[in-house]
């Protein structure tokens, strides 16, 4: 996917609105310009999302992260989301920002961060469970399907792919966490609110497509029936091999012929997302085995442990410096490809996706190896140190990595520099971005990246839980 990319120079665009550039003072007694969008024009609103919002900022002694926080938190409510009732059930659609297009990866993320609220606000509950009905119906129309319309027949700029390109598609590049957040979604709604009535027959049968999917993509038996082609120059958006990638020995793993960046994969076995993938189905067996539905569980067991032996015959790499480590991308054959990606899920974002592994000591040692040069993917400049990858290319740091680096640390010295870089990156804007240049954070690409910016409400809102002290 080329997604359309904003270089901020002369002037700045914040969730849909040009404004000026401004100078803005580091001291206590800052004034921050209002850049979040007035409020007669936000797509939702959520008393309980308000409530935290002026909590944050009241109780906070850095008042530029509550000012950020207060632009990025409602970023999803405030501009990308459209919420109505259809044959009587909830069905929000959710666009990623700048492009009115839905993905199931970026719509399950989005909205994430609001579920501990859904307790006290039932308005904002029935949105998320509307995220779930929409993104059954998604699945249903094309389980291979990244990115789709809220119009079915509308006709994407990609018709001309070479694949099995149907209206109300936006793009077809099959990536296996697209299914896998889903199920992390509806099974962190039901765990959250008790309510499994979003379980309906409709949901079981996008499940279906989702076992039998992930079934096809270990090839044991072929290629199975998806292939991609697009008439590029660039190589991340297209398929070598005629449309089916790069071969591989079936071992039980599931083949990812896309990245969470929508960039294609060298060796199609992505292990962040095979780790995804096999907790994202040990939740959907949770569910079946306590919902009335007809899913198997034993098949979704036994693929399970498919992935799992796959897993620990094929993923760990041994290097001299880091020890025994996770590779990013593997094939079966003995070929391996070490690097990380900013996209989620990612090396890095396995412990934040699968709390499990937190304690996992190679997942641990990954984490030094992500966080280093030795990661080609990883990179120091004047303004600030951060993955990035491919999709936007060399020296360009994302912030959802500095923001997943925190996430996912328990140190406070590294917390907080998480937070001090981000404070003073996201270039006068108020909000997060794609992605920023190593030395100049004022060229920075896609200012209205509605993931980033609810990715850093989530994680402001975890600092002032956990480590309040690091926000004075």
């Amino acid at each position: 996917m080329n997604r359309r990319r904003f270089i901020a120079q002369s002037s700045l665009v914040a969730a849909g609105v040009l404004i000026a550039p401004y100078s803005f003072s580091k001291s206590s007694n800052a004034v921050f310009p209002v850049v979040r969008i007035e409020e007669k024009k936000r797509r939702f609103k959520s008393k309980a999302v308000e409530k935290v919002i002026a909590e944050v900022k009241k109780n906070i002694g850095n008042k530029e992260i509550g000012w950020m926080f207060e632009n990025c938190f409602p970023n999803t409510l405030d501009t990308t989301v459209d919420f109505d009732m259809i044959d009587g059930k909830p069905d929000t659609y959710v666009i990623t920002g700048d492009i009115d297009a839905m993905w199931l990866r970026d719509s399950s993320a989005q909205v994430w961060p609001y579920l501990p609220l859904c307790k006290e606000d039932k308005d904002l509950q029935q949105l998320i469970k509307g995220v779930i009905h929409r993104q059954a119906k998604c699945i249903i129309r094309d389980p291979y399907a990244n990115a789709f319309y809220k119009n079915e027949h509308k006709l994407s700029e990609w018709h001309k792919d070479n694949t099995e390109m149907r209206r109300g598609i936006h793009e077809r590049k099959w990536e296996v966490d697209s299914l896998c957040y889903p199920i992390r979604l509806a099974y962190g709604y039901w765990e959250t609110t008790g309510d499994s009535s979003a379980f309906d027959e409709e949901w079981f049968e996008a499940m279906k497509l989702v076992i039998k999917t992930f079934k096809e993509q270990q090839r044991f038996d072929g290629h199975g029936p998806y292939s991609f082609q697009r008439r590029t120059t660039s190589s991340t958006d297209t398929l070598p091999m005629n449309g089916y990638g790069n071969p591989v020995k079936p071992n039980g793993l599931i083949c990812s012929m896309f990245r969470p960046s929508d960039d294609a994969t060298i060796y199609p076995y992505l292990i962040p997302s095979n780790f995804f993938a096999m907790h994202s189905l040990m939740q959907l067996s949770v569910i079946a085995g306590n919902v009335k539905s007809k899913l198997d569980t034993s098949e979704i067991d036994a693929l399970v442990k498919q992935i799992n032996n796959g897993l620990d015959q094929n993923a760990k790499i041994k290097t001299e410096k880091f020890g025994e480590i996770y590779a990013y991308e593997v094939n079966g054959f003995g070929s391996f490809n070490l690097m990380d990606d900013a996209n989620i899920p990612s090396l890095l974002s396995l412990q934040y996706l699968i709390p499990l592994m937190k304690d996992d000591e190679v997942c641990q040692d990954t984490r030094k190896y992500v966080l280093s040069e030795d990661n080609p993917f990883f990179f120091k400049g004047k303004v600030a140190e951060g993955g990035g990858g491919p999709h936007v290319g060399m020296d360009y740091i994302w912030p959802m990595s500095i923001i997943m680096r925190g996430l996912t640390s328990n140190d406070d010295k590294e917390v907080k520099y998480c937070l001090d870089t981000l404070q003073h990156t996201h270039a006068g804007t108020g909000f997060m971005h794609e992605s920023f240049y190593k030395d100049d954070a004022t060229k920075f690409t896609r200012s209205w990246f509605a993931w980033a910016n609810t990715l850093f409400g989530e994680f402001v809102w975890k600092v002032y839980r956990e480590r309040p002290h690091l926000l004075a």
